[in-house]
């Protein structure tokens, strides 16, 4: 089965799920409560406020140590930006399925649509539909010109919504970095900001289509994003889920919030001592659930190495060995299916070599 195969609009015409689609018990486990996440205001630090920053500096630290993941408000986003951007995705979303595939995901390559990740696993497939997005900051303008170039002229204003829309979580990115830096204590501030100014992102618009079987299907399973940082926008449709305190919570919409989690790559870059957030997206009976999302990642030949007063001290000591970008995404798009314990397993490949022959366990695929 490949993207071409699934076409959501059928499946859901069918009484049950395809069995492609379930996933095991012990993934499904129904969510038992919400989790109850700061809701950081970033007025007061986007416009120098010390003391306001020194508080959300506060809620943010108390959050990476405990789960990884956390709310702000008042970001910088344009008025309507977001909303705006959310309608476009479902406007890419409705055209035909022969449309979607003229802007099919490329093998090797991270871009372009996909319905069910059927191009790169067999069992356990999610029950959605992506469009994923390579970003670095411009010129030229990448977002834009891919929906021209593959898409047409129909779909150039989704172009120019989609690239706005990934400059600002772009610029709002790199003020979060400074956040995080400053809530590590520091004493250059600006280290993560600098560590990522010339990085890449990856930007992902996720539709999730109603499911006749939602205690069967999922519509990401359980993961950590192997990335830094994820701002994620949701709409208002209930469906992401977090694994903490030993149990699944929901993270329920705030009108005008954004949810940004830390990743394996930042867990790293911290010396693990912010925890990267292992979360999955479930799936609705009767409503359509979509959201953007914005990874961001350091330069591919950077080595992700810890600040120094990090590793310092009788108690620090390397929680991780040296990697780059480039090799933590290899070891992802080569046949690895991301969990919660990527960073771990990838330390391993790392250290027996693996990494030099490109040898993949494929037990985990």
């Amino acid at each position: 089965m490949n993207s071409s195969d699934v076409n959501f609009s059928r499946l859901q015409s069918q009484p049950k799920v395809p069995v492609e689609f379930f996933w095991p018990e012990k993934d499904v486990t129904p969510s038992e409560g919400d989790l109850d996440l700061p809701l950081v205001d970033l007025s007061g630090f986007l416009n120098g406020d010390e003391a306001e920053t020194q508080l959300a500096a506060k809620a943010v630290r108390e959050a990476c140590m405990a789960h990884g993941t956390f709310l702000v408000i008042n970001h910088g986003f344009k008025s309507g930006l977001a909303e705006k951007a959310l309608e476009r995705s479902s406007f890419f979303f409705g055209l035909s399925k022969n449309e979607k595939l003229k802007a099919a995901r490329i093998p090797r390559n991270i871009s372009g649509y996909t319905a069910g990740h059927s191009q790169r696993f067999s069992t356990n497939l999610p029950w959605n539909e992506t469009f994923t997005l390579a970003f670095k900051k411009g010129p030229p303008q990448v977002v834009e010109e891919l929906f021209t170039s593959r898409l047409g002229d129909q779909c150039q204003e989704i172009g120019q919504v989609f690239q706005e829309f990934c400059e600002a979580t772009n610029r709002l990115n790199l003020e979060l970095m400074e956040l995080l830096g400053i809530s590590m204590g520091l004493k250059d501030r600006t280290y993560f900001r600098r560590f990522f100014e010339n990085g890449n992102a990856i930007f992902r618009c996720n539709y999730y289509p109603p499911c006749k079987q939602p205690d069967k299907a999922l519509g990401v399973g359980p993961h950590n994003d192997p990335t830094a940082i994820t701002v994620l926008l949701q709409d208002d449709v209930v469906g992401l889920e977090v694994f903490a305190g030993g149990k699944w919570q929901t993270i329920r919409p705030v009108p005008g919030a954004l949810v940004v989690n830390v990743g394996d790559t930042f867990m790293a870059l911290s010396n693990g001592i912010y925890k990267s957030w292992f979360h999955r997206a479930v799936v609705n009976m009767e409503k359509v659930r979509r959201s953007l999302v914005f990874f961001s990642c350091p330069r591919e030949d950077k080595l992700i190495i810890p600040p120094p007063e990090l590793v310092e001290g009788e108690e620090a000591s390397r929680k991780y060995p040296d990697f780059t970008w480039k090799q933590l995404q290899k070891f992802t798009q080569s046949g690895y299916r991301v969990d919660n314990n990527t960073l771990q397993n990838f330390s391993s490949w790392l250290a027996t070599g693996s990494a030099k022959n490109h040898v993949i366990d494929k037990k985990s695929t």
